[in-house]
């Protein structure tokens, strides 16, 4: 094809200023078209360098989930403009190609179309610290034994006592308790995810309920109930009723090992039972 006299000029600014869009895949052959379809002008302003594990971005314009690291890869779909996503496994791009995490699948999108809206250190309850999952695990191993305390968390470590596990009698939430010591299902998951980062087991606090749990927030975010890991969450709320549970082993559409406060006449256990198809994944950040 022939240049026309102004085309030729154009192309030969965009070389000399180092501006050819360049295929991310690898490719070397320049093309002057830009898109969302991962082609990205090398002039253009994204998303670059390291990103927090955990960090929420923001897609800028639609834009393709892939599979993997460049446009040779499958594309599950594509993601609207304004679509939430939040960082996984690497805090760097591989090849401009961030890997996220949206609605419970893992997969790439170039970082000319994303940009941060939080980091995992940036929330409105403090600061979000890394934590092992074999520390969320035992924490909430500890609260076995105590009694059901609607609106609470509150146990001791070291496991309970006759004198320290509580007692719950009635149907919650019209139910009564005696003692210091015992929890709901959401105060001990946010016990054992130590969310916000202040809430250590003794003190008796209750600053999350299955309404916030339900949500995607920069502290947690949604996994697909067949890649739980130990120490996730499963939640439901509906209707104004729900409840919160710590994942241990098993099979997440099946039997699965549980940690819950269960309710008044069981207190918190670690069980085996399936749950019903309204319960979704969570992740707390840094795990």
């Amino acid at each position: 094809m022939r240049l026309l006299p102004l085309q030729t000029l154009v192309l030969s600014l965009l070389l000399a200023l180092g501006c050819s869009s360049a295929n991310p895949s690898g490719s070397d052959a320049p093309t002057l078209l830009t898109s969302a379809d991962d082609t990205v002008s090398n002039c253009e302003d994204g998303l670059t360098g390291s990103v927090p594990i955990g960090s929420t971005l923001q897609t800028t314009t639609a834009v393709n989930f892939r599979s993997g690291p460049g446009t040779s890869y499958s594309i599950y779909r594509v993601l609207p403009e304004s679509t939430t996503v939040v960082s996984v496994n690497s805090t760097s791009s591989s090849n401009n190609f961030y890997n996220v995490e949206q609605q419970g699948i893992q997969g790439w999108i170039h970082g000319k179309y994303l940009s941060v809206t939080a980091e995992p250190d940036q929330t409105e309850s403090g600061p979000v610290d890394s934590v092992g999952r074999q520390m969320v695990l035992s924490t909430a191993a500890a609260s076995v034994g105590f009694s059901y305390w609607w609106g609470h968390g509150r146990f001791d470590m070291s496991g309970p006592t006759d004198s320290t596990k509580g007692s719950c009698t009635g149907s919650c939430p019209n139910c009564s308790h005696s003692g210091d010591y015992g929890s709901d299902c959401s105060g001990m998951v946010a016990k054992a995810w130590n969310v916000p980062s202040s809430n250590i087991p003794d003190v008796d606090s209750h600053p999350y309920s299955t309404s916030d749990f339900v949500n995607d927030t920069p502290q947690w975010y949604t996994v697909n109930r067949s890649s739980l890991n130990g120490g996730d969450a499963l939640v439901y709320n509906s209707n104004g009723e729900g409840h919160v549970v710590i994942y241990d082993t098993g099979d997440g559409w099946g039997d699965m090992w549980l940690y819950e406060c269960r309710g008044c006449s069981s207190g918190c256990v670690h069980d085996l039972r399936s749950l019903s198809a309204v319960y979704h994944g969570i992740r707390r950040q840094g795990l």
